[in-house]
């Protein structure tokens, strides 16, 4: 029988979660044994036929006779679905259920697979719920290769919860969360075929909860196969259906942390090299209703034969308040269009935390260059991000520590040639980004806008924008606008420190000026000195910033700490930058500034 109804499939599916979290692809069959294929004037799409075998069944003290077992695990779960709910046995065993599936379509090659499952047991069941259920193994082989999984188990399967939670028998009196099933195990396995064998490690999660589902399963496929069907005329009424219905389900599951002992591929490419990819570990954070959990990676390892390797030592993706979203979601009309989109947009963005990794490194061929190669280190990387306004976050942080890499010899770039003509070779870099913005002050403080390279210079930034109301983050864009135009800068502190980098400046110049480094420094230390004083003359400590200037590049001092500060509140604003682009000299009479050198 052919598949084509996501219906049916779904419902397939469900059998093997119902009895075992696993899905069983078979069709509703009433018989131990039977075949069904798509009728043959259907020939524009693949033909796929499925047969399920269950030998035998051993079921000690059930409520529910064997015929009916066998039924459900075929597929017939919808028509089952109440005597499923209450079922009671001391045990019930089935040593294998076989699922045959082939499929052929005109002028392509026909596929064959079968799926094995071994020694399915279910133990201490009353009233649908199992006190423990197993596997001690699953088996595939196909034309494209052989799939092995080891043993599966878990304790406490509730039955009838699952069948609840998609509406197959009536859950209307439970509306909290309940335990579907704990301690899942699973050993782990391997995948073999012709380019590509993987072996995957276990996996482990200690609970999962689940409600019954707000809208009929059933209704959800429908509009589903509406949509699948003729994706350009979507019903209004179908997309405020959906969006109901999503909202409903990011609230309806909770799971413990879950862990997957990794993976491990070796295998060759298109172009007959081998390859290798490997991950020694994840993990998922819990999940709770309306938080999309944290996820977090281990030992990632790329390896492409005569192209080259790349690694990560761990990434963690962060978790994400998918409560904003369901609110918008929750809200919207019976009929949704694309102007509710439009009004809605900044509330189906989700307040993501961010991510980090470590340890990343890259050594690959580089394409554009016959003989080179693109190589680099990055120590560290974090981006957080919160407390989000209207899908905005109002704090931000992004840092990379020992960004290290080669310099390329024939680079086009300027900035690395000129990096090159001082001497470098290599780099070790990191910098900082972190804002936060202050409600109740109005104001967005610039904690951090720095750039360090090692032994050469640390560049740091901060400062205060004053006169950032809400607004500044309203949905309504002219709203905002009018806010952005009214920010003012309060306040700028900059500091330079100068781990090597002047030295080394100064000698390409002194070299190229047929000089020593010695003799140009109290030079250039003057030259600068009187720049600055010239060039803020009549400004108030105009000799002490010159001198601070000074010093720093005579080498006297290794740090420079410039700061400017508005005279008038709220600060310098558009206007005051708009004046200062025809007359610069204006904005020195509207700071103070200062300067240490030290």
């Amino acid at each position: 029988m052919l598949l084509k109804s996501p219906t049916a499939r779904r419902l397939s599916a469900l059998a093997g979660a119902c009895l075992l979290s696993v899905a069983l692809p078979a069709l509703p069959i009433v018989a131990k044994e039977k075949t069904k294929a798509k009728p043959a004037a259907e020939t524009s799409e693949v033909d796929v036929s499925y047969a399920v075998s269950i030998p035998t069944i051993d079921a000690v003290d059930s409520n529910v006779d064997d015929a009916t077992l066998t039924a459900v695990l075929s597929g017939e779960v919808a028509e089952n679905a109440e005597a499923l709910a209450g079922l009671t046995a001391t045990s019930i065993t089935v040593p294998e259920i076989k699922i045959t599936v082939t499929g052929d379509q005109t002028g392509e090659e026909s596929f064959t697979a079968t799926i094995t499952l071994n020694d399915l047991v279910l133990e201490d069941v009353v009233d649908g719920v199992a006190g423990g259920v197993s596997l001690s193994g699953i088996d595939m082989v196909s034309d494209d290769g052989d799939f092995t999984f080891g043993t599966l188990s878990a304790s406490e399967f509730d039955i009838g919860g699952v069948l609840g939670i998609y509406g197959l028998v009536d859950a209307s009196a439970q509306t909290d969360l309940q335990t579907i099933y704990t301690d899942f195990e699973a050993e782990g396995g391997t995948l073999s075929a012709d380019d590509l064998d993987c072996t995957f490690g276990p996996v482990a999660g200690a609970e999962f909860k689940a409600r019954p589902l707000q809208t009929s399963f059933f209704e959800l496929v429908s509009i589903a196969e509406r949509l699948e069907e003729d994706p350009e005329n979507v019903a209004p009424a179908d997309v405020g259906s959906l969006m109901r219905m999503y909202a409903d389900l990011l609230t309806a599951f909770q799971t413990s942390e879950i862990t997957f002992g990794g993976i491990s591929c070796d295998g060759v490419d298109d172009q007959d090299e081998n390859i290798s990819f490997s991950i020694a570990g994840m993990t998922m954070d819990a999940m709770s209703p309306g938080i999309y959990p944290g996820i977090s990676m281990d030992g990632l390892d790329i390896s492409v034969e005569d192209d080259g390797t790349m690694s990560l030592q761990n990434v963690t993706i962060k978790p994400t308040d998918l409560t904003g979203v369901i609110a918008t979601l929750e809200s919207a009309p019976d009929d949704v269009d694309n102007a509710w989109f439009e009004a809605n947009m900044r509330g189906l963005i989700p307040a993501f935390e961010g991510l980090s990794f470590a340890g990343f490194n890259i050594d690959v061929a580089d394409e554009e260059t016959e003989g080179a190669r693109i190589q680099a280190d990055v120590g560290a990387f974090d981006l957080t991000l919160g407390s989000y306004l209207n899908g905005i976050p109002t704090t931000a942080e992004m840092s990379a520590d020992n960004i290290q890499a080669q310099l390329p010899e024939d680079s086009a770039d300027e900035t690395l040639t000129q990096l090159r003509a001082l001497g470098l070779t290599e780099i070790d870099a990191g910098f900082r980004v972190a804002a936060a913005w202050d409600e109740a002050a109005s104001t967005i403080e610039i904690q951090e806008v720095s750039v360090t390279g090692a032994d050469l210079a640390t560049v740091k930034l901060v400062g205060t924008l004053a006169n950032t109301t809400a607004d500044l983050f309203a949905l309504d864009d002219d709203a905002a606008l009018i806010a952005a135009m009214g920010v003012a800068v309060k306040s700028l502190d900059l500091t330079v420190v100068d781990a090597g980098l002047a030295d080394i400046v100064l000698a390409a110049v002194a070299a190229d000026q047929g000089g020593d480094v010695a003799t140009l420094r109290p030079i250039y230390a003057d030259l600068a000195k009187g720049t600055m004083i010239s060039l803020l003359a009549g400004v108030a400590d105009a000799a002490k910033l010159g001198d601070a200037v000074g010093a720093f590049i005579a080498g006297t001092a290794k740090t420079l700490e410039i700061g400017l500060d508005a005279k008038e509140e709220p600060g310098l604003g558009m206007v005051d930058f708009m004046e200062a682009e025809t007359n610069p000299t204006s904005i020195l009479n509207k700071v103070n500034i200062s300067a240490v050198a030290k």
